[in-house]
């Protein structure tokens, strides 16, 4: 726990955030408009007064300042803006995906690769015993040797084991339980040595073993020193999974990745049944944290790299990717749905968002531009100034709105 803490604190000192684009504008903006305002009001009465003679019709050119105010009154920018923003994002919660803020919005549009865990993520997360081979005792009793070294523990294929034999544990038969991470446990049962692990434990305990040919979690155990067999253990994929990289790709993914703990031919198989493109296995989180590091290291300066994961075991790599988003339901209350479609559907939402942004943008600054010049020249009016104000800013709150409309896949 406190290595994941380490990682997450690092992580998310090390994340950018961009500036809000209409602070910035505002920032140049707002003083110009005035100011020319403000010229426009006093320096033409003044040369025509001063260099030709002339009465100073202030009236006349007071009345194009206030017109020219008016229409540079940047409503349709600072409300639309905002809305596009918050539209996306209701329109997003509708379809059972919580994005944070409207900057994380921003940077899922961008989205250029895309890194999956595999547990919980690609695949339900639901392991099942499968299998044990090369058992040199009852399979009932090696399932309570490894059921029992295996109780405290919550991990998923810790309870599949305990669920697959079937019975109360009784816990004051265990003593001495040690968790080797990223190898397995070794405890006391009823005064016996048991361990049980994938095969660095083996190797770790210098305890000779037989692979396995199926394809799976292989936990291998060993009793007072002696191989005792192994339980084949089988994690079913999600059956959006395939979908979902294939429309994923169509949505303009360059790139689709894997990390998992699991062993290489488990995570091989997976990899290559869901079309993803690039895969690493039996990796610790620390592991993990590296070849996401690589990827932002590699990938073009443009192109964002969102990381899909548990909530809380994928913390250190969430904070560390430009967007992380967290999902499956045995992660975390803050993954609200676990289906792999909803990733193409906020990436979807989140261009349809950011594309809204932009129209809204050229048009306002283009009608304003148009309607600030006829305004300095005399030709606009107060009606159209009203028009370039209240009637450009109404008509980007309804293009706004259309964010809230998500088309199904």
């Amino acid at each position: 726990v406190s290595k994941v803490l380490e990682l997450v604190e690092e992580s998310t000192s090390r994340k950018s955030r961009s500036e809000n684009f209409i602070s910035k504008f505002a920032k140049y903006y707002t003083p110009t408009v005035c100011y020319g305002a403000l010229a426009l009001a006093v320096l033409p009465p003044l040369v025509r007064m001063f260099a030709m003679g002339a009465a100073p019709q202030w009236n006349d050119w007071i009345y194009r300042a206030l017109t020219f105010l008016v229409i540079s009154c940047p409503c349709a920018l600072v409300i639309s803006i905002p809305l596009s923003f918050f539209a996306g994002i209701g329109g997003a919660s509708h379809e059972g995906i919580l994005v944070k803020g409207s900057n994380y919005l921003e940077a899922l549009s961008k989205t250029k690769y895309v890194v999956f865990d595999k547990t919980g993520t690609l695949t339900q997360g639901i392991f099942e015993v499968v299998g044990v081979h090369h058992n040199q005792m009852e399979e009932k009793q090696l399932l309570e040797y490894a059921a029992l070294a295996e109780s405290a523990s919550s991990h998923p294929i810790s309870k599949s084991i305990q669920r697959a034999y079937g019975k109360e544990l009784d816990r004051s038969r265990v003593s001495e339980i040690e968790e080797i991470s990223g190898n397995g446990i070794t405890a006391k049962v009823d005064g016996r040595s048991v361990a049980a692990g994938n095969v660095k434990l083996m190797d770790r305990l210098g305890i000779p073993y037989k692979s396995c040919h199926k394809v799976g979690t292989i936990i291998h155990m060993a009793i007072d020193g002696e191989y005792a067999g192994h339980i084949v253990i089988s994690d079913v994929e999600k059956p959006t999974s395939k979908e979902a990289i294939a429309k994923l790709k169509l949505a303009g993914i360059q790139k689709t990745i894997m990390l998992t703990g699991d062993a290489k031919q488990v995570a091989d198989q997976v990899a290559a049944d869901l079309g993803i493109d690039e895969v690493h296995s039996e990796l610790l989180p620390g592991d993990k944290v590296e070849q996401v590091e690589r990827l932002l290291a590699e990938k073009p300066a443009k192109a964002n790299l969102a990381f899909v994961g548990d909530g809380i075991n994928d913390a250190p790599v969430l904070g560390r990717a430009d967007i992380g988003i967290a999902m499956g339901a045995m992660g975390s209350d803050a993954a609200i749905d676990d289906d792999p479609l909803k990733i193409v559907k906020a990436i979807r939402i989140s261009k349809k968002c950011l594309g809204i942004v932009y129209q809204n943008i050229v048009f306002a600054l283009a009608v304003k531009g148009v309607c600030l010049i006829l305004g300095a020249l005399g030709i606009a009016n107060m009606w159209l100034a009203i028009f370039a104000d209240v009637g450009v800013m109404v008509l980007a709150i309804l293009n706004a709105m259309r964010t809230l409309f998500v088309k199904k896949l």
